[in-house]
């Protein structure tokens, strides 16, 4: 089967699959055509819905705009992200909320326990939190894309330095830095070879 073969049996559009999976990259510049708070909101929207489990939903979001704020961030990016980082017209900070139970009541009203449970387990508290924020971070990156904008997400900085700037009053981790925007001149490096299906895939 080629990979047209395959796409033709995906319910959603071929122009969507290739937006959002076939044609997407990961942008390295951008313009200076600024990221709205509208569109921040409408990806927000979007990204909410895929599953976590238990619907805990822990993951949290930092935008920082140019400024003050970015400075900041940027001191604590490897060498080869601050450039890129400092320049993007808008970045996010990705990061799992260890306390993520305190809203358990709400978004699972039908074990509403399961709150005290996790309170006394900080240790599986924060491993299901990084497992769960980093499922959700998959899907913000495919909102980024639906919406029309390119994202650019970097693992190469201090997490720890940036915890300690932003998030000191909170038990937030970050785990992933993304710069957002419309892709600028030269944003691509070369597609690499994925795997082909026989190389990842067995059934039983």
């Amino acid at each position: 089967m080629t990979s047209n073969d395959a796409a033709a049996l995906i319910t959603l559009h071929p122009e969507a699959q290739a937006q959002l999976f076939s044609d997407a990259r990961t942008a390295n510049s951008f313009t200076d055509e600024p990221v709205t708070d509208e569109q921040l909101r409408a990806i927000y929207e979007l990204a909410k819905f895929p599953p976590t489990a238990a619907n805990t939903q822990p993951l949290r979001i930092l935008f920082v705009r140019p400024g003050e704020g970015r400075e900041r961030l940027v001191r604590h990016m490897s060498e080869g992200n601050q450039a890129k980082t400092g320049s993007a017209p808008m970045v996010a900070v990705l990061a799992a909320d260890a306390d993520f139970h305190e809203f358990i009541p709400k978004v699972f009203p039908i074990r509403p326990e399961m709150r005290d449970h996790f309170a006394g387990d900080p240790e599986g508290r924060e491993q299901m939190a990084r497992f769960n924020a980093a499922l959700q971070i998959g899907y913000f990156l495919l909102a980024v894309r639906a919406a029309g904008l390119a994202a650019g997400p970097m693992g190469g900085f201090d997490a720890a330095g940036v915890d300690k700037e932003f998030f000191a009053d909170r038990n937030w981790k970050s785990l992933l830095v993304v710069n957002i925007g419309k892709p600028g001149e030269n944003a691509w490096f070369d597609r690499l070879p994925r795997l082909d299906y026989d190389e990842v895939v067995t059934h039983v």
